[in-house]
């Protein structure tokens, strides 16, 4: 394994703690005499801790990063490193490192969802790899082509290194289209 991106689980683990200490703290008082408001106080909480646990779980399905000797895989796809155009890669290496206000930016236009006039396609910007339908807000993102001509956005954590670790590895993959 060249290089693996996962998310950081602190917000997951922030959520659960608090919501295990509410329920640990509404249980001290009402517990063993009310166990129904208690049980049913517990499933009402479960939603918002389920709407907080959504992105993590999203983030972590669509924009985790494996990169391997052979595969780059992002999300829920895999890209042949023999596909990709080892010159995209370096020239996206050499981009300067956008700031913070241009990561949001940036990501709050980069929309590819399974909707007509929504599709990257029909608005003529690359496509997004991983199967979500955007890039969460302030996430860096990078820019690839294929040796096809294909362009490719890829939401990354660590821009330097993932493209390091790829313009290695797509240097060193034999080309076989």
């Amino acid at each position: 394994m060249y290089y693996e991106e996962r998310p950081k689980r602190t917000w997951s683990v922030i959520c659960v703690v608090l919501y295990l200490a509410g329920m640990a703290y509404l249980g001290v008082g009402t517990l063993p005499d009310d166990l129904g408001v208690w049980l049913g106080l517990g499933a009402l909480f479960l939603l918002p801790l389920g709407v907080c646990l959504a992105v993590p779980f999203s983030k972590l399905v669509h924009h985790r990063i494996d990169l391997d000797a052979r595969t780059l895989r992002v999300g829920r796809e895999r890209l042949p490193l023999d596909s990709l155009d080892p010159g995209s890669v370096r020239a996206a290496l050499g981009e300067a490192v956008p700031g913070a206000a241009q990561r949001y930016a940036t990501s709050l236009n980069t929309i590819d969802a399974p909707l007509p006039g929504f599709r990257a396609a029909d608005q003529g910007n690359p496509r997004l790899v991983g199967g979500a339908w955007g890039v969460p807000m302030g996430m860096d993102s990078v820019v690839i082509g294929t040796r096809r001509g294909e362009r490719l956005t890829i939401a990354t954590r660590d821009r330097a290194a993932f493209l390091t670790a790829l313009s290695r590895a797509t240097a060193a993959a034999p080309h076989h289209l």
